[in-house]
């Protein structure tokens, strides 16, 4: 009988397709890839399993195109972690997949890395004494010099020699004085183990030995200060696990935190590091990917997909600032890569620690009920101390573009005593509104329930929701005066204020539109951290993971635009804001001082964050997590829909509603419209869907979810479901 090989491939389908074998080939493994025929089309998909037998007539299926690996790309563990994120997230495997995949090997690019060349110095080179070819030829003798102390030059390196470094090199290799050798080139960057391990303080000590790196699965959440010294305890968990010839995987949430964490971890580990996030061009990422699965790699740091990456050795998972919402993919797969990076230790047997100031209110919640290990790290790190905060109530307060007299005041005497400052604001542009001051038209976005923003600089308007532009119009369309003017803050804004303010000191302004160039955000970071920035201004891009020592002011423009969130989460997702930008100041010897702008200074969250902190701020805002049911106290699930007019989604959400499975402590609520109903020129809907227990959440889905497809109005819809998200937006 013939086998029938079941393949995920990209395209809407909830499990893989059967092909059949190409002509006298061997059958495919699973885990590797192969092309096949899909409609009109070639594509590439991963070989799952065989199997003997087909639901479909033997007539209706089709031979495989080709195979394109020996060997499988993902093995057993690998494939098992990639088919149960498309279950339990509810996503169609082939997607999944491809999300897993670095681009070329989805596009069907062979897995093969980049080659470099390099030269080593032969028996008769290594004798030769390079003063007698210094006369002739000083750049062979240069070369022969660099190769007999160093024994080995790359092709990179060699290029940067003044001269013609390539022809001198060709000579000596005709006279047999040096070797070529072609070598695989995975871009690792090499650590140099040149720093010494700092001696940790008692809390940091009792978190380094809750770690136990050697001893099996756990999962242990590091709760520290920010300033508390947690990457260290990460180094030296790390070191054990290079000890005993395992591999370390690193989680971040954004790119920016890389290059600062990778240059302590060049400084600290005699290892091989691989980098992994979306700011790499293709080959770099391919490179890094076959670093990890074939071993060249000994530490791993990346972004979200990183933890699909494949590991030789596997021996711990880091998931820095676990907390933020960057590790919850937005858009396709909407999985959590701190959720499955728990699950992947668990399947390896590997500890899983995740670390942040701020933990989620999941991670405590599962510490609270002893599924997780729990320290916390209350103090900063060389006996720094902790931020003096105080609320700076703005009513009644004249201000200056945002910028109260006493804020300014308080900048001015930082400044004075040779401090650095750190102004925030989670805004881009100048202002969040244009209108005009005769008849009070506002520049909306045609596309989104949404105002533009005003972008001086460019002199365009923005919508920040669907990045439609426009530019600035000459007079008001409505009524056609020319007095329009902005309205509220951005970082643009305060930028101008700040520079009319304090002209005579060097001011970095860090957001999306001032680090579009390449090594720009790297570039204004550096700047920072060596003092040559007085006054440093931006959006949450400065708020997490960097370690400013000279600042001693940090100032929050405006904490009021996250106290009346529509988002549940809102309250948690300020609160970690607040405390995270808070921990730039005062990092070193210096105390730090942090003033929070606020019309609503008797706001309970503000107070609760002053009188004790973000656990003060945890366990209340867990408590009412509990009484109102919602999660982490409950499971959730959204089905979100759109279309190009209002009634549809509601009309295919009702529908929906209507083929619910009736199972007991499941509840659907709604549908109603998104808080942003139009977006982009769609109208959204949600239907909220929550249950008692997880288990219970995923019985419903399972058979809610299929029966939607039949649905007449399923379409003319986009529809989706996003199981435990990280907004209700």
């Amino acid at each position: 009988m013939t086998a029938i090989i079941q393949v995920a491939v990209p395209g809407p389908f909830a499990t893989p397709l059967d092909y059949l074998p190409a002509g006298n080939a061997p059958l495919p493994p699973a885990g590797t890839r192969v092309r096949v025929p899909l409609g009109n089309r070639r594509v590439t998909g991963v070989v799952l399993a065989h199997r003997q037998d087909s639901h479909l007539d033997g007539t209706r299926l089709r031979p495989m195109i080709e195979g394109l690996d020996e060997h499988p790309l993902l093995d057993g563990e690998l494939l098992d972690l990639i088919l149960w994120t498309a279950r339990y997230y509810h996503h169609p495997v082939g997607e999944a997949f491809a999300t897993a995949l670095p681009g070329r090997l989805r596009h069907g690019h062979p897995a093969t890395g980049g080659r470099s060349r390099h030269y080593t110095v032969t028996p008769q080179g290594q004798a030769t004494d390079p003063a007698r070819l210094h006369r002739r030829a000083p750049r062979q003798a240069e070369i022969l010099t660099w190769l007999q102390s160093r024994q080995r030059i790359t092709a990179a390196s060699l290029a940067t020699l003044e001269g013609d470094p390539v022809g001198a090199m060709n000579r000596l290799l005709d006279r047999g004085l040096c070797e070529s050798h072609e070598s695989h080139d995975y871009g690792l960057i090499e650590g140099r183990g040149e720093a010494c391990a700092p001696r940790l303080s008692p809390a940091q000590q009792a978190a380094a030995e809750a770690i136990a790196p050697n001893g099996g699965h756990h999962t242990l959440l590091i709760e520290g200060v920010t300033g508390s010294g947690k990457t260290e305890v990460y180094l030296g968990a790390i070191e054990q696990v290079l000890a005993a010839g395992r591999q370390a995987l690193v989680i971040v949430p954004e790119i920016g935190l890389t290059p600062q964490l990778i240059g302590r971890f060049q400084q600290r580990l005699n290892a091989r590091i691989a980098v992994l996030h979306s700011g790499l061009a293709d080959g770099e990422r391919l490179n890094a990917w076959l670093a990890a699965r074939d071993g060249q790699a000994d530490v791993i740091i990346g972004t979200r997909s990183a933890v699909f990456v494949p590991l030789s050795a596997p021996g711990l998972i880091i998931v820095d600032e676990e907390h933020d919402q960057s590790l919850k993919q937005a858009e396709g797969l909407r999985y959590s890569a701190r959720d499955l990076a728990v699950l992947r230790g668990s399947r390896l047997d590997i500890p899983v620690i995740l670390g942040s100031a701020t933990p989620s209110l999941e991670s405590l919640a599962n510490a609270r009920d002893g599924r997780y290990g729990h320290v916390q790290i209350s103090e900063r790190a060389g006996g720094a101390r902790p931020p003096a905060l105080r609320l700076l109530d703005m009513r009644g307060q004249p201000t200056r573009d945002g910028l109260s007299q006493p804020l300014l005041d308080r900048v001015s005497q930082h400044l004075a005593d040779d401090g650095q400052v750190l102004l925030f604001l989670n805004r881009r542009g100048f202002a969040p509104v244009l209108i005009c001051h005769e008849c009070g038209w506002l520049a909306e976005c045609d596309r989104c329930d949404a105002r533009y923003t005003y972008h001086r600089q460019r002199q365009r308007l923005q919508c920040h929701h669907c990045d439609r532009e426009q530019r600035l119009p000459a007079h008001c369309p409505q009524c056609g005066s020319a007095d329009l003017r902005p309205l509220g803050l951005g970082t643009e804004r305060i930028e101008s204020a700040l520079r009319a303010s304090f002209p005579d000191h060097p001011l970095v302004r860090v957001d999306r539109d001032s680090t579009r160039r390449r090594g720009s955000f790297e570039q204004a970071m550096a700047d920072a951290r060596r003092g040559e920035t007085r006054l440093l201004l931006g959006t949450q891009m400065l708020a997490k993971g960097h370690h400013l020592p000279a600042v001693t002011l940090v100032a929050i423009i405006d904490a009021d635009q996250g106290l009346f969130s529509a988002d549940f989460r809102g309250p948690e997702r300020l609160a970690q804001l607040v405390i995270q930008v808070a921990g730039r100041a005062g990092r070193a010897e210096r105390p730090g001082e942090v003033v929070i702008q606020t019309h609503h200074p008797e706001h309970p969250l503000l107070q609760t964050l002053l009188a004790g902190g973000y656990p003060a701020f945890a366990r209340a805002a867990l408590a009412e997590r509990q009484a109102a049911g919602l999660p982490p106290a409950t499971a959730m699930a959204l089905l979100r829909a759109e279309a190009v007019d209002r009634s549809t989604p509601m009309d295919f959400l009702a529908a929906a509603a209507g083929q619910a499975p009736g199972i007991q402590g499941v509840e659907c609520i709604g549908p109603y419209p998104a808080p942003m109903e139009r977006r982009a020129g769609r109208y959204r809907a949600q239907l909220m869907v929550q249950a008692v227990e997880r288990r219970n959440l995923q019985g419903f889905l399972d058979g809610w979810l299929p029966r939607l497809a039949t649905l007449p109005s399923a379409r003319r819809v986009r529809w989706s479901v996003d199981v435990d998200p990280a907004e209700t937006l």
